[in-house]
C-alpha cells in the first residue's frame, strides 16, 4: 500500500539531499516529484500544489555543508500532508442526534452496498441501532443484496418494489426509526454516472426529501483521478460531507486519498480494505503519512 508513492518521494529526498538546497537546484527534481506524484493517481493541480508548497518550505533552509537533509525534506513534506488529509469521528457525529441520517452516493462499481454493510456492523459494534433503507430501486438484485447483509447483521431494511420512488422509501425508514428508536438510517442510493443528469436530478431529490446529517461519498481509490472527478460532480449536487474510500487494500499507488481530501476538503472516514464486514478501518492520517514516508531515505 502506498508504495510508488513512498518511492516517488525517495527519489526525490536522494536527489535534493546531494544538493544545497536553493530554488534553482529544487526546479528539477521538484518537477520529477510532480510528475512521480502524478504517476501515482495524484491529480496534476494537486501535485502542482503539494510540490509549490514543499518549496516554499525548503528554499532558504540552511543546512551545514555535508549534512543530511532528508529529515528536514520528511518532515517538511509530513507537515503539507497533515495540512491536506483529515479525518472526523462518525461515532460521535451519529450520537449527536436521533436519528442521525446517514446518505450515501457513489458510482456503480465502487462497493457502495457492501461498505454500508460494514458501516452498519461497525455501528452495532459500537452499541449504535441501525435501520437500513434500500433507496436503490432501480437496480436489479440491489434490495436481494442489502437484505442479505440486513439479515446477517440481524438489522431492519425498509424497500419497496423495483422502480418505486426511491425518496419515499428513505422517508418511510426515517419514519420507522422514529417510532421504534433507531439511532441511525444508513440509506443506500443506486449507484449512477455523476454525467447522467437524469439520475443525478434523482439523487438531488431524495437528498431534499431526507435532509441527511451526513452525506458519504464512496470512491475506488483505484479509480484514481477519476475518483477525484466524481466527488467534484457529485458535491455540486449534493454537498458531500465525508469521504469513504474502498479497495485500499489494492492500492499501491495512494494518490486517490491524497487529491480528494485537498481538492473538496471534506474528511475521509474509512478506508475499505476487503470484502469482509470487519475490513473497514478507521481513517488515520498519520498512519498514511507515516505509510508514504517510512525508510524513504533508503528507498
Amino acid at each position: 500500500m502506498f508504495e510508488k508513492l513512498k518511492k516517488a518521494l525517495g527519489d526525490f529526498v536522494t536527489d535534493v539531499s546531494s544538493k544545497s538546497i536553493s530554488e534553482g537546484d529544487l526546479e528539477n527534481s521538484l518537477w520529477n516529484l510532480q510528475m512521480a506524484l502524478v504517476e501515482c493517481d495524484v491529480a496534476l493541480p494537486v501535485a502542482e500544489e503539494l510540490c509549490n508548497r514543499l518549496k516554499q518550505k525548503l528554499v532558504g533552509v540552511k543546512v551545514k555543508r555535508f549534512e543530511d537533509i532528508s529529515p528536514v525534506i520528511e518532515s517538511s513534506f509530513r507537515e503539507i500532508l497533515r495540512e491536506t488529509l483529515s479525518t472526523a469521528d462518525l461515532l460521535n457525529m451519529v450520537k449527536s442526534k436521533k436519528p442521525f441520517l446517514i446518505m450515501f452516493v457513489g458510482i456503480n462499481g465502487t462497493g457502495k452496498t457492501t461498505t454500508i454493510a460494514k458501516v452498519a456492523k461497525y455501528l452495532i459494534d459500537n452499541h449504535i441501532s441501525v435501520v437500513l433503507s434500500c433507496s436503490d430501486t432501480f437496480r436489479a438484485g440491489s434490495e436481494e443484496q442489502l437484505e442479505t447483509h440486513a439479515g446477517r447483521l440481524n438489522i431492519k431494511v425498509i424497500k419497496h418494489r423495483y422502480g418505486a420512488d426511491p425518496a419515499a422509501v428513505a422517508y418511510d425508514a426515517i419514519i420507522y426509526a422514529k417510532s421504534n428508536g433507531i439511532e441511525s438510517v444508513l440509506i443506500d442510493t443506486a449507484g449512477r454516472m455523476q454525467t447522467d443528469k437524469g439520475l443525478m436530478d434523482e439523487l438531488l431529490k431524495i437528498y431534499r426529501v431526507v435532509n441527511p446529517d451526513l452525506t458519504i461519498f464512496i470512491g475506488d481509490s483505484l479509480a484514481g483521478n477519476d475518483a477525484l472527478q466524481q466527488a467534484q460532480d457529485f458535491n455540486k449536487y449534493v454537498k458531500l460531507d465525508a469521504v469513504i474510500l474502498t479497495k485500499v487494500d489494492a492500492d499501491s499507488k495512494g494518490g486517490a486519498a491524497i487529491s480528494i481530501s485537498n481538492t473538496i476538503k471534506k474528511p475521509i472516514l474509512f478506508l475499505g480494505v476487503g470484502q469482509n464486514y470487519a475490513d473497514l478501518i478507521p481513517f488515520d492520517p498519520s498512519w498514511v503519512i507515516e505509510n508514504i514516508l517510512a525508510k524513504t531515505s533508503k528507498n
